[in-house]
Order: structure tokens, then sequence, then C-alpha cells
């Protein structure tokens, strides 16, 4: 056990940078995974909001006001993504 505990010290020097490397990696992938799942998940809303309305389920002034808010929420989403694009 302490030898394992010694080597580490050893190439905490080499092995330290990528690890930092590799978490902050895993932090980008989180956040964009997190990003792509709440536009997929709007869209799937808009596509059922469109199946309710042509199947006759809800009225045009309901659908309109429903799409609406799930556009502006969209672009949104892709708006705070392009700002963060341009800040890197």
């Amino acid at each position: 056990m302490a030898v394992f505990m010694f080597f580490d010290l050893l190439t905490a020097p080499f092995t330290a940078p990528l690890s930092g490397i590799a978490w902050i990696g895993e932090k980008i992938l989180e956040r964009a995974s997190t990003e792509l799942d709440e536009t997929e998940n709007l869209s799937k809303r808009l596509l059922s909001l469109q199946l309710a309305f042509d199947m006759g389920e809800i009225p045009e002034a309901e659908f309109e006001e429903q799409e609406e808010a799930l556009l502006l929420a969209i672009q949104a989403l892709n708006d705070e993504m392009e700002a963060e694009e341009s800040r890197d």
C-alpha cells in the first residue's frame, strides 16, 4: 500500500495535468449533453403539439400560443449556446 502511495507521489507532476484535462473534458461533455437534451426535449414537445393539433385534439389558438412559447425557448437555448461559443 505504501509503495503505491509513493509511486503516486513520484508520478504526480506528470499525471496531475492529464487528470485535470480529462476532468475538464468530462465537464464540457456533461454541459453539451445537457444542452442537447434540453433542445431535443423541446423539439419533441413541439412535434407532439403539432400532432395534437393535426388530430384536432387542441384548438388553433392554443396551438399557436404553445408553439410560440416552445419556439422562443428553443431560440433562447440556441442563442445561449452561440453566446458561450463566442466567449470561448
